[in-house]
């Protein structure tokens, strides 16, 4: 499996990028969000530097008729990317559609209060989709710390701190407590306190989790 390529940026378009790695150039399907990324990359830098600091996350569709690769500028696009096409109804081309349409925070957003109509803007988005992607993800995106900035309200927030909240996550998990609720809480408390050592942390989530 391909973790990611990094090379030298030789085509984009909002569609694709083409990165030349080792002699060899890779096509990857990408959304706008990341087409947006490369170009504000390309923006801050000289083109020369640019094409030899791309790198992209990828993902490999593998088919009886075709071996295609997506890029994704952030693993937390990819992890998004994926749980989509999990979801029945969802291919690769309409996940990168609705990630070209929302960003992925958006998307988290959406999910999380049950924007069925929002989610419904994106182009190929049907409401019996819509409402499946809500129904299957919304635990999901918070297991896989996707959701991080974003508590059980729905309300954007700043962002925790990633080492002590995945340290605490585990350890309540390990005391067998399930890791969604468990990170709903613990991301909680943190952005109410975001100075509390780890062990706190667990305490005052021992307190709230139901």
């Amino acid at each position: 499996m391909i973790e990611y390529i990094k090379g030298e940026l030789t085509e984009l378009t909002p569609a694709i990028a083409v990165l030349e790695a080792a002699g060899v150039g890779y096509e990857l399907n990408i959304s706008l969000t990341t087409y947006s990324a490369i170009q504000g990359k390309a923006s801050g830098n000289n083109a020369a530097e640019t094409k030899k600091n791309v790198k992209l996350y990828v993902y490999e569709s593998i088919r009886e008729d075709a071996h295609v690769l997506f890029g994704f500028v952030s693993k937390k696009e990819r992890e998004m990317f994926l749980l989509l096409i999990t979801v029945s109804g969802v291919g690769a081309n309409t996940a990168r559609m609705m990630l070209s349409s929302m960003s992925v925070a958006e998307l988290c957003n959406a999910i999380s209060t049950g924007n069925a109509r929002l989610i419904q803007s994106i182009k190929g988005i049907g409401k019996m989709t819509a409402q499946r992607i809500i129904v299957d993800l919304r635990d999901k995106i918070v297991a896989l710390g996707i959701q991080d900035e974003i508590p059980a309200g729905g309300t954007m927030q700043a962002a925790v701190n990633n080492a002590v909240r995945d340290e605490a996550v585990a350890a309540l998990t390990m005391l067998g407590f399930a890791p969604a609720p468990t990170q709903k809480v613990v991301v909680a408390i943190l952005q109410q306190q975001p100075e509390l050592p780890v062990e706190q942390v667990v305490k005052q989530a021992l307190k709230q989790i139901k």
